[in-house]
């Protein structure tokens, strides 16, 4: 069966992006939720359409918008943008620089190194002239943009609101 294990990665993708906002988004912050989802899509549009379209990183298996999109739906616009959730709600704001850093580092590792394992096993995302700490730097510098705009969205120190 062709592309059996990118369709058991991506519906894995679908089905823990879920399973981690049911389970780790209160109801009561789910307009906290919102704001970085959709604005993590926008950072993740750009960038994956930016690396899509000078061929620094194909895409050989989509399931979704073969034709009108190069990226990949499912992480660029489902699975980075849950995690952004995690990040932004569960930022250590009260903590010293140290652990902030250490917080993004953390977080951008799980997520880099999930996509290096992806790209060696599967046909899901191939790189052509990028490497694996680019996807670091852009997505610990989209998380923390994320975070600033998060912060500025709501208009007072986020430790106010948790």
């Amino acid at each position: 069966m062709a592309y059996r294990k990118e369709r058991v990665v991506i519906a894995s993708a679908y089905a823990l992006s879920a399973f981690l906002l049911l389970n780790f988004v209160p109801k009561n912050k789910v307009r906290y939720a919102i704001v970085p989802f959709l604005f993590k899509q926008v950072i993740t549009w750009i960038f994956g359409l930016l690396v899509a379209e000078k061929k620094l990183i194909q895409y050989p298996y989509r399931p979704f918008f073969r034709k009108a999109y190069k990226g990949s739906f499912c992480f660029e616009y489902f699975f980075y943008p849950t995690l952004s959730i995690l990040y932004n709600l569960y930022y250590p704001e009260k903590k010293n620089i140290w652990i902030k850093m250490l917080y993004c580092i953390i977080h951008t590792s799980f997520v880099v190194g999930n996509e290096v394992l992806i790209v060696k096993y599967t046909k899901i995302i191939r790189y052509k002239k990028w490497k694996w700490y680019w996807s670091f730097i852009t997505i610990c510098i989209s998380n923390y943009i994320s975070h600033i705009f998060f912060r500025w969205f709501f208009n007072k120190k986020i430790h106010e609101y948790f």
